[in-house]
């Protein structure tokens, strides 16, 4: 009787002990998936895939180039940040026809204002104004085309942006996002920037 006293005595102990690892662990996973996230600011920079839609026709080829700047994200609550950025962007875009190729390159000072949502942990989604302030203009000619016409752009750009990504627990993030803007590029016409921007951030 002795024996089987000890014996249930031990398997106790290591039930309860079994039963204390099981319960550390599982809140030791619930502090890790709920703990919150803290405002930060940082850098970011990435490629561009940048063009122009003229008069709703479609839009032209593509201008490969990049963008880089500084942000700001602030925590509204565990899922919703507002996040202020300040960029430079080369934009513009690409015509090729039989008379040759012109490259109209716009660099922009941009400032987005972004909304993040975060449905899980280091998923975000993202949606927001832009204004843009094109600070530099250049056209470049190959082939037949008048190298003397010269193309004035609006100085100011507006539209939105929508976008996601993923942001590991170390702060680095891989997002993609769309512009569409919405501002005139010339007076009296409809050419509208279209912007995919590929891009790696760091917190700071």
């Amino acid at each position: 009787m002795a024996g089987n006293n000890l014996f249930k005595k031990r398997n106790m102990k290591k039930i309860k002990l079994t039963i204390g690892l099981l319960l550390g662990i599982v809140f030791a996973i619930n502090a890790q998936i709920t703990t919150k996230h803290k405002s930060n600011a940082g850098i970011k920079g990435g490629y561009n895939l940048a063009s122009v839609s003229f008069d709703g026709d479609g839009e032209t080829e593509q201008r490969h180039s990049f963008h880089i700047g500084v942000y700001g994200e602030e925590f509204l609550n565990d899922n919703f940040a507002i996040q202020p950025e300040l960029m430079y962007s080369q934009q513009g875009y690409v015509i090729t026809n039989s008379s040759g190729t012109v490259t109209q390159k716009l660099n922009y000072i941009n400032l987005p204002l972004m909304l993040k949502a975060y449905p899980t942990k280091n998923l975000f989604l993202e949606a927001g104004p832009q204004i843009g302030l094109a600070i530099t203009h250049k056209e470049e000619y190959k082939g037949l085309f008048n190298s003397s016409q010269e193309y004035n752009p609006n100085n100011f750009d507006w539209g939105l942006n929508f976008g996601g990504g993923l942001k590991t627990d170390s702060g680095i993030s891989f997002g993609v996002r769309y512009h569409h803007g919405l501002g005139d590029l010339y007076d009296n016409s409809k050419a509208y920037n279209r912007v995919w921007q590929f891009s790696i951030g760091i917190d700071l």
